[in-house]
């Protein structure tokens, strides 16, 4: 099979492709399902009062667009309370006993009845603008999700009767009246259509913050969380100085999966009303999500309230794995420092980039270098969750230096050297006093030379030279699987088809799909005539390219070679002990003297009287040793054999065990032939 070999690069990573081959590819996985958050414990103003689960909405001192607050901080927000009055609504989601899904719905957080129609864009109504912006947070620290380890309770809406404002959405059981019900008293799915559809243009028409919040709050509670979000919208731009409105928004971008965007809505709810304590809950869930756990500690212990234990808990289980992650990557013990970052991320630090860049890294240490290139593939899905601040750091390293730092080293491991340096530099320019990074931008800069400089010898026919200058690319990247298939380039144009090999097994363990590499080594086992070993490559080969018809050519030779390879070696196992067996090819011989029976080989000529006297000498051996293999291999007749063997007189002889050879005697007396065979069958 050809090779072709450029100036500029001897060899690329593994998605540089055959005719056909295919390249490195990652399955990205769908964002999971979120939660909505920590248990909200309400807080409870000195005046207490009831209404009907029918009011129209919250009653708030800046009501019809003027800002304003109640004194009992919520006015509508989304909590995590369980409010009774009116018709119940169950976890399943029925209305007086039973509405199920439609099969195949998933619904979002069990959040009540589903709802069938589509979600749309708000755009302008009654003259408002919905961006989806809200106004936008202020820039501040970063947040995590949501929330404690029991299993969530269906977000529904509460009557208002505990002092959280009418129409707000919960957490657990709660009545509401049911507008439509059948006969058996179960909602029929159109008649729910229409009441949804009839409370989204009822909201979306109105001038009234209170009204359209109510609506999105009934959007939320059925789980149309696009909806509720429009909705949301519209409120904060009738009346944008409202927290509730910023915090509810924020419920609902957690709802879609929207991490980042939700801990700006909260922390400008924050900025409007400091003490609003719904909103410092959801940022430290949000913050737990994004694994910064000092940004949480300030949320979850916010002064005048309860912490939630749950949440508590979180913070020291992932902080703790946070510390021992950190302490493992110092050491270099990349397994522990595997094993802390998953444990963390278990724990609820699932969107923290901090954790999964560090889990790609370690996978590269520990040579599963597509795993690694898979995960931080994926890193942009976390840095948009993370608004990071130009101060955070990781492991000592800047954020974002980090990040950059992480994707050099992979990119560097995959050959792409350019690339990698690229990275590198942008993250030493980012962080430029941090001596980690100067020291790998160093280390990169003197592999890449040798790189270059080893194909440049290679591209001159100095085969020798280029082994040599990819041999110190490797003592500063003892990983770097492109320096070891080049390096098996070049041992193999030097006919050292073992090291070849071995150097193949280094790259491929490194890089298990590495094509370059399982063809050189293929060939490699074809030259050393180790058929099934080449077969199994090219059949690997085979599955990746199916079209490459050089690569099913090359199968077809190597399976027609181990054919071969079995008649001679059944034509060898038919030699009878207590007799000298006549060896025909190279076949034969590998085949004879890879028994676990001792294996003795004659190397003669016709013409010579003195291997005519040492071979009457064998015949006699052979009587004496029935259980040794006696074979004789005639330089005459089979010229390639002894030239493959290195015969350079005769009478020579090859004592042969298990395939390795134990001992060479050339020209030897009748009782040192004989000593040989006793020692070794001893």
């Amino acid at each position: 099979m050809s090779q072709q070999h450029s100036g500029t690069g001897l060899q690329r990573a593994s998605s540089d492709s055959l005719p056909g081959s295919l390249g490195l590819e990652s399955d990205k996985p769908d964002f999971k399902q979120l939660d909505l958050g920590a248990s909200a414990k309400p807080r409870h103003s000195s005046a207490t009062g009831t209404s009907s689960s029918s009011s129209s909405s919250d009653s708030l001192a800046g009501r019809q667009g003027k800002p304003g607050r109640r004194s009992d901080g919520h006015s509508g927000e989304i909590l995590a309370s369980s409010a009774t009055s009116g018709s119940h609504l169950d976890c399943a989601g029925s209305v007086g006993g039973g509405v199920k899904s439609r099969p195949g719905h998933r619904r979002s957080m069990s959040a009540g009845v589903p709802l069938y129609f589509s979600g749309r864009g708000f755009g302008n109504i009654g003259g408002a603008a919905g961006s989806g912006s809200g106004g936008g947070g202020g820039p501040g620290p970063t947040l995590s999700a949501a929330n404690s380890n029991a299993a969530p309770k269906p977000a529904v809406l509460g009557s208002g009767t505990a002092n959280y404002g009418h129409g707000s959405i919960m957490r657990g059981a709660a009545r509401m009246s049911s507008p439509a019900t059948c006969a058996d008293g179960n909602v029929s799915g159109g008649e729910m259509r229409i009441v949804a559809e009839s409370v989204w243009k009822k909201a979306a028409a109105s001038c009234d913050p209170e009204e359209v919040k109510k609506g999105g709050n009934e959007m939320y509670r059925r789980g149309n969380f696009v909806d509720a979000l429009a909705l949301y919208d519209r409120a904060i731009a009738i009346s944008p100085g409202v927290a509730a409105y910023r915090s509810n928004r924020a419920a609902a971008l957690m709802a879609l999966g929207r991490l980042g965007e939700a801990v700006k809505e909260c922390l400008e709810a924050v900025r409007l009303d400091s003490g609003y304590w719904r909103a410092h809950q959801r940022l430290a869930s949000l913050y737990l999500r994004l694994g910064l756990v000092e940004n949480a500690r300030y949320h979850i212990g916010f002064p005048g309230q309860l912490p939630d234990p749950n949440e508590l808990q979180k913070l020291y289980s992932i902080e703790k794995h946070l510390s021992r992650c950190e302490d493992a990557r110092k050491t270099g013990d990349w397994k522990n420092a595997l094993k802390e970052s998953d444990a963390a991320i278990a724990a609820g630090a699932e969107y923290s980039l901090q954790l999964n860049v560090c889990k790609a890294e370690a996978l590269l240490k520990l040579q599963q270098l597509e795993n690694a290139q898979s995960i931080i593939s994926d890193v942009q899905k976390y840095e948009v969750h993370s608004p990071l601040g130009p101060h955070i750091k990781f492991y000592g390293i800047l954020a974002e230096a980090y990040v950059l730092y992480v994707k050099a080293q992979i990119e560097m491991a995959f050959g792409r050297f350019d690339a990698a340096l690229s990275l590198a530099e942008k993250a030493s320019r980012i962080d430029y006093s941090n001596a980690e990074l100067e020291t790998f931008v160093n280390k990169l800069m003197l592999v890449a030379s040798a790189r270059s400089r080893g194909n440049d010898l290679f591209n001159s026919g100095k085969f020798a030279e280029a082994c040599t200058a990819y041999g110190e690319g490797l003592k500063h990247d003892q990983s770097n699987s492109v320096l070891y298939c080049n390096r098996a380039i070049c041992w193999s144009k030097l006919g050292l088809w073992e090291q070849s090999v071995e150097d193949c097994n280094q790259a491929l363990k490194i890089q298990p799909t590495y094509t370059k590499a399982l063809l050189r080594r293929a060939a490699s086992y074809i030259k050393l005539e180790r058929w099934t070993e080449a077969v199994k490559d090219y059949e690997t080969l085979r599955k990746e390219h199916p079209d490459d018809n050089e690569v099913a050519e090359a199968l077809f030779n190597a399976q027609a070679a181990v054919k071969k390879h079995q008649r001679d070696l059944a034509t060898v196992s038919n030699v009878k002990f207590g007799e000298v067996h006549k060896v025909a090819n190279l076949q034969q011989l590998k085949a004879a003297t890879s028994s676990p029976s001792l294996s003795v080989v004659l190397f003669t000529e016709t013409s010579s009287q003195q291997c005519e006297q040492i071979s009457t000498f064998v015949n006699t051996l052979c009587v004496r040793y029935p259980f040794v293999h006696f074979l004789k291999v005639n330089v005459d007749e089979t010229p390639a054999v002894s030239r493959s063997e290195g015969i350079r007189t005769v009478p020579t002889f090859f004592i042969y065990k298990n395939g390795s050879k134990l001992k060479e005697l050339i020209s030897p007396g009748y009782q040192e032939l004989e000593s040989a065979v006793v020692r070794h069958t001893s």
